[in-house]
């Protein structure tokens, strides 16, 4: 199964959009799946805000843990991973022209309303679980293979 079903799978059984992408890539990045959904678990939702969307804060994570370097506290030793970030908005943003939880939706899911919007129409179900998927299939081209 590919990361990206694995990913959907996951998302649809319960975990949030932000837990299914990292911890699709636990293996990769060095971390048990444990830690993957501890850390990430708070990123749903636009950050619970209807910002930023959470597959996209996972694969920023993702792409940090695999690809900055040691020790990572200067700009030069960042720089590698801010191009890969920008690498993966322009590929999200191919798919679906932002990045921004509410708009990705067309519903804030924070507010009582938009979240009986979300509910009624399943957008989680039909919507979220297509950003999970992109999101890992592009992290997936953009993540050399392991095997």
């Amino acid at each position: 199964m590919s990361k990206s079903s694995e990913a959907s799978e996951n998302f649809l059984k319960g975990y949030a959009c932000s837990q299914a992408v990292l911890s699709s890539f636990a293996n990769d990045i060095s971390i048990d799946e444990l830690t993957a959904l501890k850390i990430s678990s708070a990123f749903a939702g636009g950050m619970r805000k209807g910002e930023t969307c959470g597959v996209v804060t996972a694969a920023l994570m993702t792409l940090g843990l695999k690809y900055s370097s040691d020790p990572c506290t200067t700009l030069e030793e960042r720089k590698p991973v801010y191009k890969l970030a920008e690498e993966f908005y322009s590929r999200f943003l191919k798919r679906h022209k932002s990045l921004i939880c509410q708009e990705l939706l067309g519903v804030n899911p924070t507010t009582p309303e938009g979240n009986a919007i979300a509910v009624a129409n399943n957008l989680h179900g039909t919507l979220c679980s297509v950003f999970v998927k992109d999101a890992v299939e592009i992290l997936e081209e953009m993540l050399p293979s392991e095997t």
